[in-house]
């Protein structure tokens, strides 16, 4: 391999490799907030803004084992500074570390307790406006269905990005389907059960093999982009990102695992919790969907599903960005993509 570089790029290339080993290129500091609510597995913020906010309060829901650092990567690249220097009244919503003390809590805990109260108290915030949920992932998979079990919370409309409801569109677990089938769903429930849900480490390492071809060249495009310092800088914040994954419960995990994957519950419209049945017939707010054109987590056609379930909202509009599972949430790419279907469909939704 040859790299040809000119003697601006040269120099370039040299600046930011002293700044790696000054510290990091990326900037990392977060959009300043305030603390305004607190709970178990719950703490909610209000980002503060440079400008005097205007239209309905923006609460961002994180998915669970991600941290949600997820929308404010880094500066430059982060959703909830995009929003706030829009002028948008923006709120974010923090679960908090996951112990051994929690792998009873299930699905119910954070569609009946964490998101409505979080989002109750948003609204209080601010003046009683109702609120306007951005979420990604598994976060988008759990406001919908809060939103589909109480109707009478407080929203305005919901954004999901890269959240999929029909796992067998996911290529990359399809070849375990035959030996879960095989052992009725059991492959997994000793692993689970004994360690208390999904540790962080490993959380972390499975969501790192999804990119496991980025994650073998990724020395040679680093070396390819040398004197590209917004792309040096992405990666360093990714990295962080991917350090500081968080564990499931284990009770939660198991839901996740029984009824969303292996049953495949969802991609009919409704989940059974216990007997309790939630059907996604149940969102009456605007939804906007959004799916990573580049993921292998949540594909196209797993979140594109989702379009046809949600028969009774006034509005589905569905589009697609360029992106993996964190990239289309906030990747460079998503600066003119993900985050410009946010800012029009929260310009116009209602």
């Amino acid at each position: 391999m040859t790299l040809s570089l000119s003697p601006g790029s040269l120099a370039a290339a040299a600046s930011n490799v002293a700044g790696k080993l000054r510290g990091g290129l990326a900037d990392l500091r977060p959009v300043p907030r305030v603390l305004i609510d607190q709970g178990p597995n719950r703490s909610v913020y209000r980002m503060s803004t440079p400008v005097e906010p205007s239209g309905g309060p923006v609460l961002l829901v994180p998915p669970l084992a991600a941290p949600s650092l997820c929308f404010d990567l880094r500066r430059g690249c982060s959703l909830a500074e995009h929003l706030v220097t829009g002028g948008r009244a923006t709120y974010l919503v923090d679960y908090g570390t996951v112990a051994f003390a929690d792998r009873g809590l299930g699905v119910e805990h954070w569609i009946d307790e964490v998101l409505p109260r979080a989002i109750r108290k948003v609204s209080e915030d601010a003046g009683g406006a109702p609120v306007r949920v951005v979420s990604w992932c598994l976060g988008g998979l759990f406001s919908l269905l809060a939103a589909a079990d109480q109707p009478s919370l407080p929203l305005e409309s919901i954004v999901s990005i890269a959240s999929p409801v029909d796992f067998t569109a996911i290529p990359i677990v399809a070849p375990l389907r035959p030996l879960i089938d095989l052992t009725g769903g059991y492959l997994l429930t000793p692993v689970y059960r004994l360690l208390g849900g999904a540790p962080a480490y490993l959380v972390g390492r499975a969501f790192w093999a999804t990119g496991i071809t980025k994650e073998i060249t990724k020395p040679l495009a680093i070396l390819r982009n040398l004197d590209d310092r917004d792309y040096l800088a992405q990666i360093e914040a990714v990295e962080h990102f991917m350090d500081h994954m968080i564990a499931y419960p284990g009770r939660t995990f198991g839901q996740l695992y029984h009824r969303f994957f292996r049953t495949n519950d969802l991609a009919e419209g409704s989940v059974d919790l216990g007997g309790r049945v939630i059907s996604l017939s149940g969102v009456k707010v605007p939804t906007l969907i959004i799916a990573g054109e580049d993921d292998v987590l949540a594909p196209l056609p797993a979140v594109e599903r989702l379009t046809d379930l949600l028969e009774n909202a006034p509005l589905v509009r569905f589009e697609s960005a360029p992106g993996g599972h964190l990239g289309v949430l906030t990747g460079r790419r998503a600066r003119e993509t993900t985050w410009r279907h946010i800012d029009e469909f929260l310009d116009t939704a209602v």
